[in-house]
């Protein structure tokens, strides 16, 4: 992963994400279907996510990475929120196929 010069797209926040991985599961964020939304404006990035149980005890470690990853292809953010959310509940249906590959399912 490589750090880029302004201006950062939506699209390059999500290839970022794929390097954040699921402790438990092994796969990435953007795989498992656990990001929602991600929202740039010009310097400050907003990133709407969940877990795959509420009350995941690797929350603060997941929520981290994702903060880390972004700031690491966007070294000037002003702002990086990760916010968490219940709605809509994420479900293994939300697994693209390639997360569904590495956790060996079968589609």
């Amino acid at each position: 992963m490589e750090s880029l010069s302004l201006p950062v797209s939506e699209d390059d926040v999500i290839e970022a994400l794929r390097f954040v991985y699921d402790p438990e599961l092994g796969v990435n964020v953007v795989d498992l279907g656990l990001i929602y939304g991600v929202r740039v404006e010009g310097r400050s990035v907003h990133v709407r996510m969940t877990l795959t149980v509420p009350g995941c005890p690797l929350h603060d470690s997941i929520s981290s990475a994702v903060d880390e990853a972004v700031r690491y292809i966007m070294p000037d953010a002003e702002k990086v929120e990760v916010e968490l959310v219940w709605d809509p509940p994420w479900s293994p249906e939300r697994i693209t196929e390639a997360g569904r590959r590495e956790l060996g399912l079968w589609t």
